[in-house]
């Protein structure tokens, strides 16, 4: 296992000072004044407009620095699948920050600590929406159980990659990465208590809900000295502070093939010297470089050939049977472990055949859907939730395909439960219709409270559909779509939902005339046939880099593949992503 890097504190001794330091009380100093209006800035006296010192981003848990520029994305090798959906062209990626490695078993397991002590108690299903599927390990003909049992919790691999996690559950670590990271920061300013047990159900620290007032936490100090006229003298951080780090996320795809490539080791000024193929330098799997300790070694955990998972004993190719630990290989020239092989790795992009085609130039992406906070009649925001909230249409689909699966085994009583289930998820409905969220909501849990009240067999299957369909947790802020009506006047977009721009929309389709798909709900699903000619729908997630079952073809940075995002596989990870602002260089001079 690789040591922990320590943070770098220079930058926030600096900034520190801007917090704590009373304006310019302390300093002594002419007080810096507005080149817009000549008003000196941190003056009570004129109104306590506050500007602070500020030198750079602080490099956050984990995460590694990648300088971003332009380069050529996509397949630059020949294309063995014929699927021609990665098509070369010249792109610009600006610098963001990387995870040295994949999340491992380690982090996802202080993930799942955190929420059992929080929700554990009352909301047991926020707790079980997070674990991973680890039957993604089964095959039918293969004995795979020692690691259904044990590759999740035993320590053995801990420093492994987590698999079994879908898109949907990786981007919710994200989310609670981000926060437990920014809490940590206030507690280390001094400006918060280290509270854990007085963070239970919706009780908890969300970086939004503090920054919207919703979150009260047990204070050390008063709080940062508050300059404007007739205050109470302290105040709580606000996100101007520049305090707190942008929020951890999924890489785009651009960003991670960028990242995966490495080109600020193969390049001279502005020169590239050699195309890569893998991470790395050569056309070749094992390492050429006769000067480094793995000379003649192979430089990613991948099948080599048929039914040659780890090489011969005694002179194994990769040394790992299935994944490795993290730090197993050479890291590229970013500094970046597996980029190649080991588990393939979620992106953010909704998958597209011709994303290349369709793409901006500058931080190409597809899966915008623009979301704003919920506000109330006065413009103040909403309260943050204290339920679970339900994806209701979802859950009723799914339940009708058990139904209708299962139906043929059921009891009486058995028959009697779903059919109580369907009776609740009509009468939220009718809330949801009347605009009453918080009774709709109230309807479905109690039709969980059924489920898990009931002593029949089918019982663990259904509360597994309310599992799966939950939306949102106690304690998060509330979020809505962008509507149509508050986006009129704008040429960029009008509507929340872009995920078809130019592919899968009303106007790109061959079959604009055909009743059925102009449909609600049909549109995508019929210009790409899902579920009859093609997988490709809005919940196709790209996956990107190869893994421990895979031949070196998928080790190319080019390659893509696809898979639902609330799917999992036993060779698919991910490693989290964060925004760089400001100077797009380490240490830039001010």
């Amino acid at each position: 296992m690789k040591p922990t890097r320590t943070l770098n504190t220079m930058n926030w001794k600096f900034i520190a000072f801007g917090f704590l330091a009373s304006g310019w009380i302390l300093s002594g100093c002419t007080p810096e004044r507005s080149g817009a209006t000549g008003w000196a800035y941190n003056d009570t006296a004129n109104g306590g407009f506050e500007r602070r010192p500020y030198g750079e981003q602080e490099t956050a848990p984990g995460l590694v620095f990648i300088e971003g520029g332009t380069f050529t994305m996509g397949q630059i090798e020949d294309d063995l699948t014929s699927n021609w959906d990665n098509i070369p062209r010249r792109v610009t990626v600006p610098s963001f920050y990387l995870d040295e490695t994949e999340v491992t078993n380690s982090f996802w397991l202080e993930y799942l600590h955190w929420l059992n002590r929080v929700y554990g108690d009352t909301y047991r299903e926020v707790v079980l929406r997070a674990l991973p599927d680890t039957l993604v390990w089964r095959e039918k003909l293969a004995f795979n159980e020692p690691y259904v049992d044990y590759y999740l919790r035993h320590p053995a691999y801990q420093d492994y990659p987590v698999v079994g996690v879908s898109w949907n559950q990786a981007n919710d670590f994200c989310k609670w990465r981000t926060d437990r990271v920014n809490e940590q920061l206030l507690v280390r300013e001094g400006l918060i208590a280290h509270s854990p047990e007085a963070q239970i159900d919706e009780e908890f620290f969300t970086t939004d809900t503090y920054l919207a007032g919703q979150y009260t936490p047990e204070t050390v100090t008063e709080g940062l000295t508050d300059l404007r006229p007739g205050s109470s003298g302290a105040r709580n951080v606000r996100f101007e502070d520049g305090l707190f780090q942008p929020a951890y996320r999924l890489p785009t795809e651009a960003e991670w093939e960028y990242a995966a490539l490495g080109l600020i080791g193969n390049s001279y000024a502005e020169l590239i010297s050699n195309r890569r193929t893998y991470p790395w330098d050569g056309h070749y799997t094992r390492d050429d470089d006769s000067r480094g300790r793995s000379y003649g070694g192979m430089n990613a955990n991948f099948v080599r050939g048929r039914g040659d998972y780890m090489g011969v004993a005694g002179s194994l190719n990769d040394g790992a049977a299935a994944t490795a630990p993290v730090y197993e290989f050479m890291p590229n020239d970013y500094g970046l472990y597996n980029m190649a092989g080991n588990v393939n790795e979620w992106v953010m992009d909704v998958y597209r055949p011709y994303n290349s085609v369709d793409a901006e130039e500058f931080r190409p992406f597809r899966g915008n859907v623009y979301q704003t906070t919920q506000r109330n009649a006065e413009g103040e925001l909403a309260d943050k939730y204290d339920f679970v909230v339900y994806d209701i249409a979802e859950l009723e689909s799914d339940l009708t395909a058990y139904e209708k699966a299962a139906r043929k085994n059921f009891t009486k009583e058995e028959e009697n439960l779903v059919m109580n289930i369907f009776t609740a998820i009509e009468a939220a409905k009718e809330e949801i219709k009347l605009k009453r969220l918080e009774e709709g909501q109230e309807q479905i849990s109690e039709a969980k409270e059924l489920v898990t009240d009931s002593d029949e067999l089918i019982a663990a299957d259904l509360l597994d559909l309310f599992v799966r369909n939950v939306e949102a947790s106690p304690g998060e802020l509330r979020y809505r779509d962008v509507t149509v009506e508050e986006s009129l006047g704008r040429d960029n977009y009008r509507q929340a939902d872009n995920i078809d721009h130019l592919d899968g929309d009303f106007e790109s389709s061959i079959r604009y005339s055909d009743p059925d798909f102009q449909s609600p709900g049909k549109k995508n699903e019929t210009m790409y046939g899902y579920g009859k000619t093609s997988l490709i729908n809005n919940r196709a997630r790209v996956y990107k880099g190869g893994g421990w079952n895979d031949r070196s073809y998928w080790l190319s940075p080019g390659t893509r593949r696809f898979l639902d995002e609330d799917n999992a596989s036993a060779a698919i990870g991910f490693r989290c992503a964060m925004d760089r602002v400001g100077s797009q260089t380490l240490n830039a001079p001010r």
